[in-house]
């Protein structure tokens, strides 16, 4: 029976995230401050007292939920209770931190990189997301086959739910398609970038410069990284992976699936929301699956 520790990624931000973290521990202020200091703004103010659409903006939404994940995690000694941790896109980033193979704010420079790469990225070219569900992942592939211009699966967050990406106007077919051969749901997303596709090339280039001056060190237990699927312990293999993750499909269905064949019993996500619950859940009909966004009382 081992427990992994899950982290979320870009959707889980709500306002006031955090705040009571910050109120309840000198530790997390102290950690807080450190990170207003490393992004050059007031990142805290905007997450206890912004409103849900300045919560939005990339620039804020992915440092955000890093902060609010990490600080809980090194609060509560993940590091040292894990046998196992990943994160959803974003949340491998604060997996990383959580397990020791990066710093707080070595993680953090990360992610702001990564935040601007690709808002940059999104201005290039317009592209966006749908969700599909209700089809087996080989029919949403197929699907993504079968339609004309850019359009890839992203993200396959448990089995009949599946996000893909890519151009406009292909994201627009792919969904009356899916609709013609059945889906149970088939909607295009608000969010304003294809995610995890081939348009995402110029953001890779750009983070693959900041992952390669970045250090990092061998993680306290394995990491299911997204690209894979599969653990790594190997920093040279990590960041490899982690380069690779902005071009490719978050394989979240087969992470969870390989953690528990490899003895995950229980899973616990830290950060905002409940998202990774659920999904767990779904995906291991017989895994429990519980979470904390404050410290523990």
């Amino acid at each position: 029976m081992k427990t992994a520790y899950l982290f979320p990624g870009q959707g889980s931000q709500t306002p006031g995230m955090g705040k009571d973290v910050y109120e309840a521990s000198e530790a997390a202020r102290k950690l807080f401050a450190e990170a207003d200091e490393v992004l050059g703004f007031p990142i805290s103010d905007i997450m206890f007292q912004g409103t849900a659409e300045e919560l939005t903006r990339t620039s804020v939404t992915q440092p955000a939920i890093y902060i609010h994940s990490v600080v809980l995690a090194l609060l509560t000694d993940v590091r040292g209770k894990a046998q196992m941790v990943a994160g959803h896109s974003l949340g491998e980033f604060s997996a990383l931190a959580a397990s020791g193979c990066l710093s707080f704010a070595d993680g953090l420079r990360l992610v702001q990189q990564r935040a601007d790469a690709m808002q940059r990225a999104c201005d290039e070219q317009p592209s966006t997301m749908a969700a599909i569900i209700g089809m087996e992942d080989a029919a949403v592939e197929q699907l993504c086959a079968d339609t004309p211009g850019i359009v890839v699966p992203a993200n396959y967050n448990s089995p009949g739910q599946l996000v893909i990406s890519g151009e406009v106007a292909a994201i627009e077919a792919a969904v009356a398609l899916a609709k013609e051969r059945g889906a149970r749901m088939a909607k295009v997303l608000q969010v304003n970038g294809a995610f995890h596709s081939p348009l995402m090339a110029s953001a890779q280039a750009a983070l693959a410069k900041a992952i390669e001056t970045t250090r990092f060190s061998a993680p306290a237990c394995p990491v299911y990284q997204n690209v894979t699927a599969a653990p790594s312990a190997d920093p040279a293999v990590i960041r490899q992976n982690l380069n690779a993750q902005l071009t490719a499909p978050v394989r979240w269905t087969q992470s969870v699936q390989r953690m528990a064949a490899d003895g995950a019993t229980h899973f616990v996500e830290v950060g905002p929301g409940k998202v990774l619950q659920g999904l767990a859940k779904r995906i291991v009909e017989t895994a429990e699956a519980s979470g904390y966004s404050s410290l523990p009382a």
